[in-house]
C-alpha cells in the first residue's frame, strides 16, 4: 500500500506545479515536500518527475501515480459525503417480525414512505427462527422476536410487549368460562395451540387439561383472515393484541376479560456491533411507539 500522506503530497505538487506553492497549500516546508516525493519514489522504485530547473514534468510512472492519487482522493470524498449524509428519508430498511405484528405496523410504514419518497421499507412476516437467521445473515437490518435470543453475534433490547387476547364475536359476554368456550369452538391456526396452552393454563387450570381437549370449529393459516370466522360468530380464537387491533373489522370483535393476562415481551435484535443507519433508527423508534409498554 502506498503511503497516503506521501501520495497526497505528490498530487498537490502536480496540481500546483511548484514545490513552494505545494508546501504552502499543505502547510509544510519545501524540503518536507521534497522528502515526501523521495520517499514515494523509493516506495514505487521509479522516478516520478523529471526536473528542468525550477519546473518539472511527470514521468510515465508519475502519470500513473497521479491518476491513482486522484482516484483515492475522489473515493475518500465520496465516503465522507456518504457518512455525513446519513439521511433518515433516503435508502432501504429491511426488517422481519411476526404476522400479527406486521399487520399492526405496516400501515404506519406506508405513511412514513409517503412522506419520504426515497425511503424503501421491506417488511417480512416470518417465523421466529427465520427472523434470527435472517438478521445473522444480513438479510434483515433488524428483527422483532418474543425472547432475547442469547446469541453471541446478536445484540437485543426490549422494545415493548404484546398481550395474548381471547377473541370473541362482538356483543359476547366478556367474562367467560371454559365451558362457554367449548360450546363456541376454537378457530385454530398454526400458533393457536401454543397460545391456548399458555392462556388457558393460567386462567382455567381446573378445567383445561391440554389442547387435545379443545373443540375445533375451523383451522386457517392466513393471519389476516383468522379473526373473520370469529367476527361472523363461528367461534373464538387467541391472537396477540397487535393482530386484533390491526384487523379492519375490529368493531365486530370483543376481547374477553381474563383474570391472569399473558404478555410476551418483544425484543428488537440486530447484529452485534452494527451501527444502524438513521433511516433504520427512525423505523425502530416508530416501532417502539406502537407497542404496548413493558
Amino acid at each position: 500500500m502506498l503511503n497516503a500522506r506521501w501520495l497526497e503530497t505528490f498530487v498537490t505538487l502536480c496540481e500546483t506545479g511548484h514545490f513552494t506553492r505545494a508546501a504552502e497549500q499543505l502547510h509544510m516546508t519545501q524540503p518536507g515536500v521534497s522528502q515526501h516525493l523521495k520517499k514515494l519514489e523509493a516506495q514505487i522504485g521509479q522516478p516520478l518527475i523529471s526536473r528542468d530547473g525550477k519546473s518539472f514534468t511527470r514521468t510515465p510512472a508519475g502519470e500513473a501515480v497521479l491518476a491513482l492519487g486522484r482516484e483515492r482522493r475522489a473515493g475518500e470524498r465520496a465516503l465522507h459525503e456518504a457518512l455525513g449524509a446519513d439521511d433518515p428519508d433516503v435508502g432501504k430498511v429491511t426488517l422481519a417480525c411476526s404476522g400479527s405484528l406486521a399487520m399492526l405496523v405496516y400501515p404506519h410504514f406506508l405513511g412514513l414512505m409517503e412522506r419520504a419518497p426515497r425511503l424503501m421499507i421491506s417488511l417480512e412476516a416470518t417465523p421466529q427462527a427465520r427472523i434470527v437467521d435472517g438478521v445473522l445473515s444480513g438479510d434483515f437490518d433488524i428483527g422483532i422476536v418474543d425472547h432475547a435470543p442469547g446469541h453471541a453475534r446478536l445484540s437485543s433490547e426490549r422494545l415493548g410487549a404484546d398481550e395474548l387476547t381471547l377473541v370473541l364475536p362482538a356483543g359476547a359476554e366478556r367474562r367467560v368460562d371454559f365451558d362457554d368456550l367449548q360450546t363456541r369452538g376454537f378457530i385454530a391456526h398454526p400458533d393457536g395451540f401454543g397460545y391456548a396452552e399458555e392462556l388457558f393454563s393460567a386462567n382455567f387450570p381446573e378445567a383445561f387439561h391440554g389442547v387435545e381437549q379443545l373443540r375445533l370449529r375451523s383451522f386457517i393459516n392466513q393471519i389476516g383472515q383468522i379473526p373473520e370466522p370469529v367476527a361472523r360468530g363461528l367461534g373464538y380464537t387467541i391472537l396477540p393484541r397487535s393482530g386484533i387491533d390491526a384487523y379492519p373489522g375490529r368493531a365486530l370483535l370483543t376481547c374477553a376479560e381474563l383474570q391472569h393476562p399473558v404478555r410476551h415481551e418483544l425484543w428488537l435484535i440486530q447484529r452485534r456491533g452494527k451501527v444502524l443507519a438513521a433511516r433504520t433508527r427512525r423505523v425502530r423508534d416508530l416501532l417502539g411507539g406502537l407497542l404496548l409498554p413493558l
